[in-house]
């Protein structure tokens, strides 16, 4: 598969193949991929170069070395006591967690190594997650004094509340087994089978026509912080609009028709 890289060295690698799947790599190991200031500023780039790309069709979100995201640097925070250096910090942290949730197409997250606090706020934020059985998974910040307010945010809409509350008022440590049982993960592998693991949802997504995927992601979304009549009703304009696309018009042709669907758009 042919990539272009476009960032080089950068603190997050972009690389892009011709099925519209864009890769973005978290890529300053030393730091175990900690979200600083610069780390967030240019994946918030690179998630709005997405979002303006009406070619992209999926996103992998993956990390360089052994950790995936160790989530915040304690050590940068601790040199700058001011309540407005950490209001700042954790809006633009937030920013780019609402961006993914936000972006029409679908986010992988490929997790290979431990993944705290806000780094577990990652995975959870992102629409699907895979992880090697290597992967270990912590909303730490409790042992430091700190609770994990904004990776509970994610972590509560995506595990039972009383895993939720455990992982947050213990700080301890999950394995990749007990993750996917308590839902923060969609599979888990062998490592040297995780990328055919991530590839098969990259395959999956990249055959089903965008507009679709994106108006049902959206929707899964919305609806999900509404009571049921509201969410049924926006469900059904949703759907309403959907059948109005002329891929889905295609798809119930060809469903009709007994033959397999020719996408006429973003396939």
């Amino acid at each position: 598969m042919h990539t272009d890289n476009v960032s080089g060295e950068a603190l997050v690698d972009v690389r892009r193949d011709a099925r519209g799947a864009v890769w973005l790599t978290l890529n300053d190991p030393q730091r175990f991929n900690a979200l600083g200031e610069q780390m967030l500023s240019q994946l918030q780039q690179a998630l709005d170069a997405v979002a303006r790309d009406a070619s992209a069709r999926v996103v992998v979100l993956a990390a360089a070395g052994k950790a995936f995201c160790a989530g915040h640097n304690l050590k940068d925070m601790a040199a700058h006591p001011q309540l407005a250096y950490y209001q700042a910090l954790f809006a633009q942290c937030s920013r780019v967690m609402l961006s993914i949730q936000q972006l029409p197409v679908p986010v992988i997250a490929r997790v290979q190594g431990i993944a705290t606090a806000a780094g577990c706020q990652l995975v959870a934020q992102c629409d699907l997650a895979v992880a090697s059985e290597q992967a270990r998974f912590a909303t730490s910040g409790i042992h430091y004094g700190l609770f994990c307010a904004t990776p509970s945010v994610p972590l509560v809409r995506n595990v039972p509340a009383k895993q939720a509350m455990e992982m947050l008022l213990t700080g301890d440590f999950i394995d990749a087994r007990q993750a996917l049982q308590q839902g923060l993960l969609n599979r888990v592998v062998a490592e040297d089978a995780l990328d055919d693991a991530v590839e098969y949802f990259v395959q999956s997504i990249v055959s089903k026509p965008r507009a679709a995927v994106a108006m049902g992601k959206a929707l899964v979304y919305r609806q999900r912080e509404m009571g049921t009549e509201a969410a049924y009703q926006l469900a059904g304009q949703t759907m309403a609009a959907n059948m109005m696309d002329a891929d889905a018009q295609e798809g119930a042709q060809a469903f009709a028709q007994k033959r397999p669907p020719v996408w006429k758009q973003g396939s």
